[in-house]
C-alpha cells in the first residue's frame, strides 16, 4: 500500500480534561467543536487554509477570550478534523488508501482550495489520488471500499466512479496479470517451495484472478464494479459467473449448505432483527440474479438451483424466481437430485419441497428450441443455387445439428432419471397431492424412460406414504407405469407388492412370465399375438424405437392391456378385462379353450401362487402344440 507524507513538525496535540489542545507559547484563541468533542486551537494557521472557517469566525459573536465554531455535520468525524489541523499547523501527517476518502471529504467540507493558498489540502490530496492510488490495485479496492462510509460525499466528489473505472480498466486490460492481486499475493508466501520456485500442487490459476478482492465490496459498489467489466466486452461469461459464485459465497454463507429451515424459527428471534437481514440478504441476491451472464453454461446448474433455494428462503420476487427457474432449465440434465430439493416457505400448502418450481423448471426444460431428431439432406439444387457456401461448410452444419439433436436427446434420458430420483424424495410428503406427482411423472417424454424402475420406485414409496388412497386413485397412480419396462427385480418386487392394483400385478406377472419362458427355452413356441407383443417390448427398449414409436401412436396409451388392444399392435384377439378385485372370463383367439379361462378365473390371492399358476398354464399351451 502506498502511503504520502505531508508536514514535518513533530505532533504536539494534547489531551486534558477530554479538551484536545495544542502545545503552542501562544495562547489558544478559537474553540471548534466537532461531534461532541473539543479542541484549543489558533486561528492564524486554521483560518490561513479554510475558507469554511474564515466565514463561520465572521458571522460568530466574540467572546472575551475565545471565539467557538461548531460543526456538528463534519465528515470523518474528530479523525479527519485532527488530520486537517495537523496539517494547518504543518505537523506531519499520514495519508494513504485508508484515510485518502475521509480526508478528501473533510477537506472539502472546511474548503481547503488553492483559492485560499497555494499548496492547499484539497490539491496534494488529489495529486495523490490519480498518481498513486488510482494506479495500484489494491490502494483502489481499499479506497472504493471506504467510501461506504461517505456515500454521498464520495460520489459528489467523483471518488467512487473513478475508483471503479480504475478497477475495471485493470480487470480488461490485465485478464491474466495476476501478481495485480493481493489475495493471490497473500498466497503466495504459502506456495513457494524450499528452493524458492512454486509448488506445483498449490500453483494458482490466473482464472479471475480479480473476483476475491472484489468480492469484499458492498452490494451497491459490487454491482456497479461488476456492470462496468461486463460493459466492457472482454471478459469471458464464464469468469464473470466465477465471480458471481465467489461473491455468493462471501455475501450468502448459506448458499453453499442445505438450506431447510424451520418455519417457526422467525418466533424465536426478534423479528424486526430477521427482517433487516432477510431484506438485506433479499436484496443481495436480487442483485446477483441481475448479473448473471445470458451465455448458457456461464454458470453451473448446482450454482443456480442454490440461488433459487435462497430466493424461496429469502422470499425475493417472482421476477428473480421466475428467471433463476428458466435458466435452470436450460442446462437442467447438469443437476442432481439433491439440488432439486428446494424448501417450500409457501403458506399456501405445507408441501416439504417447492414441487410447483420444480414444474416450471421442467417446463421450461421442455420448451427449449431443439434441433430435430434427423436433418434432411439438401437438394442438389439448393448446392447449386447457394455457391458461396462449400460443400465443406455445408457438410459440417449437417453435423453439427445431428451432433446437437443427439445431445438433445441424451440431455433429456438424463433428466429422466432426475425426476424419477426426484420423485423417490418427493414422494415421502404426506401432504404431497397426487394430481401433482403425476404431473411431474409424465412431464418427461415417455421415450426418455429406457426403463421405469426408478419410477416404479416412486410410486411404491408413493403408495406406503399415502395408504389412505381409494382404488380409484391407486389405478390412476399407475398408469404412469408401464409394466414392459421393468426389470427383473422390479418384476419380482411388484409381484408380492400388496399396495398395487391386481390389474397391474396381473401385467407384471403376464409380461415377466411370457419373456422368462422365451428366455428359458421351456417353451419352444408362444402365440403369435405373444411373440408380436414382446417384439415390440424389445424394440421399446432401444432409444430409437422409442421415438419411433411415440411418433406413431403405439404406445399413446400408459396402460400395457391398452397397447393390446390397439389395432396397430395387431393383438386385438388379445382382451383382458379386470376388476379391481377379480378377472373377468372373456379371453378368446390366441389365449387357450375354456379350461385355461377356469383356470386363470380362479387365481389365488397371493402373487407367488399366481406366479407359478399362470408358468403351468404355460406349460399346458406348449405341450398341446
Amino acid at each position: 500500500m502506498k502511503f504520502m507524507k505531508l508536514g514535518s513538525r513533530p505532533d504536539t496535540f494534547y489531551t486534558t480534561e477530554a479538551v484536545r489542545s495544542v502545545s503552542s507559547e501562544v495562547s489558544s484563541d478559537l474553540i471548534v467543536q466537532v461531534k461532541g468533542s473539543r479542541y484549543l486551537l489558533h486561528k492564524f494557521p486554521l483560518l490561513s487554509k479554510c475558507l469554511k472557517l474564515q466565514r463561520l469566525c465572521s458571522e460568530s459573536p466574540e467572546s472575551s477570550n475565545h471565539q467557538i465554531v461548531q460543526l456538528p455535520d463534519f465528515p470523518g468525524g474528530i479523525e479527519a478534523f485532527e488530520l486537517c489541523a495537523k496539517f494547518c499547523y504543518g505537523i506531519t501527517i499520514t495519508l494513504s488508501a485508508l484515510n485518502i476518502v475521509s480526508a478528501r471529504c473533510a477537506a472539502e467540507y472546511l474548503q481547503m482550495t488553492e483559492d485560499v493558498e497555494k499548496g492547499n489540502l484539497i490539491y496534494k490530496l488529489e495529486v495523490f489520488f490519480n498518481s498513486c492510488v488510482l494506479q495500484g490495485w489494491k490502494d483502489n479496492i481499499v479506497t472504493l471500499q471506504s467510501t461506504k462510509a461517505f456515500p454521498s460525499w464520495a460520489e459528489d466528489l467523483g471518488i467512487t466512479s473513478k475508483c471503479i473505472e480504475s478497477i475495471a480498466s485493470k480487470v480488461l486490460a490485465h485478464p491474466l496479470k495476476i501478481n495485480l492481486s493481493h489475495s493471490y499475493s497473500r498466497r503466495g508466501r504459502d506456495e513457494v517451495s524450499c528452493n524458492g520456485g512454486e509448488s506445483q500442487r498449490h500453483k494458482p490459476t490466473s482464472k479471475g484472478w480479480w473476483a476475491e478482492d472484489i468480492a469484499e465490496l458492498t452490494i451497491d459498489l459490487y454491482w456497479r464494479t461488476m456492470i462496468a467489466i461486463k460493459s466492457g466486452g472482454k471478459v469471458p461469461s464464464n469468469l464473470i459467473g466465477d465471480a458471481l459464485r465467489i461473491y455468493a459465497s462471501r455475501w450468502l454463507p448459506r448458499v453453499s449448505k442445505n438450506m431447510n429451515i424451520d418455519k417457526q424459527e422467525e418466533s424465536d428471534t426478534d423479528s424486526h432483527t430477521i427482517g433487516d437481514i432477510t431484506s438485506k440478504h433479499r436484496r443481495l441476491l436480487e442483485s446477483i440474479v441481475g448479473l448473471l451472464p445470458a451465455e448458457k453454461g456461464a454458470v453451473s446448474c448446482s450454482f443456480l438451483l442454490k440461488l433459487l433455494k435462497a430466493a424461496n428462503i429469502l422470499r425475493a420476487s417472482s421476477d428473480s424466481k421466475m428467471e433463476l427457474a428458466r435458466r435452470v432449465g436450460i442446462q437442467l440434465e447438469e443437476a442432481i437430485v439433491s439440488d432439486l430439493l428446494i424448501p417450500n416457505l409457501s403458506y399456501i400448502n405445507d408441501t416439504i419441497y417447492d414441487v410447483d418450481i420444480v414444474m416450471t423448471i421442467l417446463e421450461q426444460f421442455m420448451i427449449q428450441g431443439q434441433s430435430p431428431p434427423t436433418s434432411p439432406p439438401r437438394a442438389k439444387e439448393d448446392f447449386e443455387r447457394r455457391r458461396s457456401r462449400s460443400a465443406e461448410n455445408v457438410d459440417f452444419e449437417f453435423q453439427e445439428s445431428r451432433r446437437s439433436s443427439s445431445a438433445s436427446h441424451s440431455s433429456k434420458l438424463k433428466v429422466a432419471k432426475l425426476v424419477d430420483g426426484y420423485l423417490q424424495e418427493a414422494a415421502q410428503d404426506v401432504n404431497l397431492s397426487l394430481s401433482k406427482f403425476i404431473s411431474l411423472a409424465e412431464a418427461v417424454p415417455e421415450f426418455a424412460r429406457l426403463d421405469h424402475d426408478d419410477l416404479y420406485r416412486a410410486i411404491d414409496i408413493y403408495l406406503k406414504a399415502h395408504s389412505g388412497l381409494s382404488k380409484s386413485e391407486r389405478k390412476r397412480l399407475c398408469r404412469v407405469l408401464d409394466c414392459k419396462k421393468l426389470s427383473m427385480e422390479a418384476c419380482m418386487h411388484a409381484a408380492q407388492n400388496e399396495l398395487l392394483p391386481l390389474r397391474v400385478v396381473v401385467q407384471v406377472l403376464f409380461f415377466e412370465q411370457a419373456r422368462a419362458a422365451m428366455a428359458g427355452g421351456q417353451v419352444t413356441e408362444l402365440p403369435s399375438n405373444i411373440k408380436a407383443l414382446l417384439a415390440t417390448h424389445d424394440d421399446s427398449s432401444k432409444p430409437t424405437a422409442s421415438l419411433s414409436t411415440n411418433a406413431t401412436g403405439l404406445a399413446d396409451d400408459q396402460w400395457s392391456v391398452s397397447g393390446l388392444k390397439s389395432p396397430k399392435s395387431k393383438l386385438s384377439t388379445l382382451r383382458m378385462k379386470l376388476a379391481e378385485d377379480d378377472l373377468d372370463e372373456n379371453f378368446s383367439d390366441g389365449i387357450g379353450n375354456s379350461s385355461r379361462i377356469k383356470a386363470l378365473s380362479t387365481l389365488p390371492n397371493r402373487p407367488k401362487r399366481l406366479f407359478s399358476k399362470l408358468w403351468s398354464i404355460n406349460r399346458s399351451a406348449s405341450e398341446k402344440n
